[in-house]
């Protein structure tokens, strides 16, 4: 090799391990933009991509023998391919990235998963590979224990999310940001019956952005045009049947003569809640049942602040600045709007707890209006048994994981339902412990005595 070549294949080096170290620092910045990641789970990417940097620097600053081709070895199209998911729309309650789940009682240690989350609604595992297809083996070498292939890293996946509990998902999704091949594609088919899932991703050209100046550039783009998403489902359909629905099939004609937002919603329910089976659901707990009938949500903000202070403070006792600053919620949001965007298509449920502790709660604090919202809205939804899944009930019961409160969510859970609420000091709990939930955050209404 001569001189001018090799010197020449040392600046292209130079020029990968730059391009390199931007795409490390735009995915670091785009993780510190994802809004509803918990700081361990941007803790764990950090780290991984300070360890790429680390790399990088170590490998700038050898001496090289440039005898062929340079290149780098690194993981940062994994990572960027697992931040692009993060980034999806319809995938929430992420609760763990990049970590192996362990199979206890077996000799395997586990396997690795990429993301633990809700996707639609339905917890479930991503995987995610940035690999060229031609160098993905279906088969993989028999005799090697490091490259045992694609089937047997599915199986093993599998095995550890049949054994899981509080962390057992509903599905298995797989991301090849690359792509496969046909051959893998139809073996994924036949042997595991995974279904296409790409249409239910909204956006295949991501881009990387960096803060500068105060305002967000793009730095690097990349397309996932020829990804190929495949989900395999862990449990099979007779696992999960709604037929407990039928407890309470037909719901009564509503009063809308209530009028206002809260007569419109309440016909928005009754219009789902038809007595059929099929569709998709949502669980209320009783935070979201309080907010629906408070008189804060059915037009008495006005009064409240036109009353005096002192007037206020004998009527609401220490909870006085509390109410006031639910009223100001209302009136910059109102909460049956944000409430019938939620329930639109969807079958309104609740468990027999919650409904005897909203009744207990009306009855008690509740005024003559408030009282007859709520006999209105107990009416047009669908009252299901207490019954928590499995995972939910695995979890221990702690002061911050309380039996109610797994009940009502764990519920929710068994129907693949997200929980409706303004409880989100238990959802971060149970994110704590590496379980996934499905829940949508409402503000909190209190009973006015309306």
């Amino acid at each position: 090799m001569d001189v001018g070549q090799e010197s020449g294949n040392i600046i292209t080096l130079g020029l990968m391990i730059e391009e390199t170290r931007k795409r490390c620092e735009g995915v670091m910045d785009t993780i510190e933009s994802l809004p509803h990641l918990s700081l361990s789970c941007k803790h764990t990417l950090n780290r991984l991509v300070q360890s790429e940097l680390a790399y990088l620097s170590r490998l700038s600053s050898t001496d090289f023998s440039m005898k062929s081709k340079p290149s780098i070895c690194v993981n940062i199209g994994h990572l960027e391919a697992v931040v692009h998911i993060l980034q999806q729309p319809n995938i929430s309650g992420v609760s763990r990235v990049c970590k192996t789940i362990g199979l206890h009682n077996a000799t395997s240690k586990g396997a690795h998963v990429d993301i633990v989350c809700t996707f639609e609604g339905n917890p479930v595992w991503f995987i995610v590979s940035d690999r060229n297809p031609k160098y993905i083996s279906w088969y993989g070498q028999q005799e090697c224990s490091r490259n045992k292939g694609l089937q047997a890293r599915v199986q093993l996946l599998l095995e550890v999310a049949h054994h899981s509990v509080a962390l057992k998902p509903f599905a298995i999704i797989f991301f090849f940001s690359n792509g496969l091949d046909g051959f893998t594609l139809e073996k994924f088919r036949i042997e595991f019956g995974a279904i296409d899932l790409k249409s239910k991703f909204s956006n295949f050209d991501f881009n990387f952005s960096k803060e500068l100046g105060g305002e967000w550039i793009d730095i690097l783009a990349r397309s996932y045009q020829q990804a190929s998403i495949l989900e395999i489902k862990v449990d099979s359909p007779q696992d999960f049947s709604k037929n407990l629905l039928v407890a309470n099939p037909f719901v009564e004609p509503c009063n809308t003569n209530l009028g206002g937002s809260f007569g419109d919603l309440i016909s928005q329910m009754s219009l789902h809640n038809n007595g059929k089976t099929d569709g998709d659901t949502i669980n209320f707990d009783t935070t979201a049942l309080i907010a629906i009938v408070s008189g804060i949500s059915n037009g008495i903000t006005q009064k409240l602040l036109a009353t005096p202070a002192d007037d206020l403070k004998n009527r609401f006792k220490g909870n006085t600045e509390f109410v006031i600053n639910q009223v100001l919620s209302e009136i910059e949001n109102p909460i049956h709007m944000v409430i019938s965007k939620v329930i639109c298509g969807r079958k309104c449920i609740i468990c027999e707890s919650v409904c005897s502790e909203f009744k207990e709660l009306v009855l008690m604090c509740g005024g003559v209006n408030e009282k007859q919202r709520a006999d209105q809205l107990l009416k047009v939804v669908v009252v299901v048994p207490d019954c928590p899944s499995g995972r939910m009930i695995s979890l221990p019961t702690t002061r911050k994981l309380g039996l109610k409160n797994k009940i009502v969510f764990g519920t929710g859970d068994y129907w693949h339902a997200p929980t409706l609420t303004a409880n989100m000091g238990f959802v971060r709990a149970v994110l704590q412990t590496g379980m996934s939930l499905a829940s949508i955050e409402h503000r909190p209404r209190a009973l006015t005595g309306d």
